[in-house]
């Protein structure tokens, strides 16, 4: 499966205030954007979304990144990303800040919003 990055879309966008709860969709639509044309060294990036954001990015797959949309709770939605990735034998990265998550997400080595804002 090669390397799979997984994105809490709702901590990626809210770790800068930028005004992005005024516009949650938007807010996702341009981390997808940004996400799309990132040159980046992972085989599959997975963004994922919840609440109002999910209707400023449609689910699926669009070039290296997959937009999945949260039945229920972010959390276990990238939980069970992250776990999918790791059974395909993926190296597997998370990008998040919430602490519970980051421990409840291994074997993925887990990284901080900051990082993936840095290179993107």
């Amino acid at each position: 499966m090669g390397s799979v990055l997984v994105v809490d879309g709702a901590n990626v966008v809210g770790s800068v205030p930028d005004g992005w709860w005024k516009d949650r969709a938007g807010a996702a639509r341009r981390l997808h954007e940004r996400l799309l044309v990132a040159d980046t060294p992972y085989d599959e990036i997975v963004l994922v979304l919840e609440g109002q954001a999910k209707s400023g990015v449609r689910a699926g797959r669009d070039g290296h990144v997959t937009t999945v949309h949260a039945s229920r709770d972010g959390d276990s939605e990238i939980r069970a990303q992250a776990r999918r990735a790791a059974d395909a034998g993926g190296t597997v990265l998370v990008v998040t800040a919430d602490r519970m998550l980051a421990a409840n997400v291994a074997p993925a080595q887990v990284l901080s919003p900051s990082w993936l804002l840095d290179r993107l």
